[in-house]
């Protein structure tokens, strides 16, 4: 099996080969780009990335802008860099397709685990079998959801997300519990992102949206 390629994108060359050295040593493919343009070549020249890591703070387009291009050609991972501690830049990056955020200075083996389990989640690595419920059919190792037939789009967070409901089902799941299982590290922001995902989530499914409970004061509950 050829080595899972991941894109490091830092203006820092030091940051970068601190993160690439650690990345290769766990036995991934690493390309490495110095700013926001370069890291979009990169991204166009390479279809087989399985993972973006992604300084916010760059000259030219910035993480956020390089974000938004590739979320409108794809789903693939990102994890975001930033130094700045601003709840408002998280949600930000969440609402265009982030996937995890980590606040430098950061642990590089922290960075490692975050990135291992990022990718079992997306299935590069792991891949689990088909879950099944009320003519809702998501299959995780190709990523994809069919309901009562038909394809259904869904961004690699509400994907997950409907996949932990999924896998829980008849559970009541607390907003916590949800985000430090979906997005693997403890939000010590408000419950909008969990809010807002879910949200999104009931609308891509339609009516199969009322399979996902509120459980006022606490968060959810799957029951098909």
């Amino acid at each position: 099996m050829d080595k899972i390629k991941i894109l490091v994108v830092d203006d820092e060359a030091r940051m970068r080969k601190l993160v690439s050295d650690f990345l290769v040593r766990e036995g991934y493919s690493v390309i490495e780009a110095a700013d926001g343009n370069e890291a979009l070549d990169r991204f166009y020249e390479n279809n087989d990335l399985s993972l973006l890591i992604l300084d916010v703070m760059m000259p030219g387009p910035d993480g956020f802008e390089v974000c938004r291009e590739v979320r409108s050609q794809s789903k693939v991972p990102i994890i975001m860099l930033t130094a700045k501690g601003d709840e408002r830049d998280e949600l930000q990056g969440f609402d265009l397709g982030v996937d995890e955020y980590i606040s430098k200075p950061f642990s590089p083996k922290i960075l490692v685990a975050r990135v291992n389990a990022l990718l079992r989640r997306s299935n590069v690595l792991d891949a689990e079998e088909k879950l099944e419920a009320g003519g809702i059919v998501l299959d995780k190792k190709s990523h994809t959801v069919e309901i009562d037939g038909k394809s259904v789009e869904l961004s690699f967070k509400e994907f997950e997300l409907l996949a932990y409901f999924m896998e829980n089902q008849s559970v009541a799941l607390s907003r916590e519990k949800i985000l430090n299982n979906v997005w693997n590290y403890d939000y010590f922001g408000d419950a909008r992102t969990i809010d807002t995902h879910v949200k999104k989530l009931r609308s891509k499914i339609g009516e199969k949206g009322d399979y996902i409970k509120t459980i006022w004061g606490m968060g959810y509950k799957f029951e098909a």
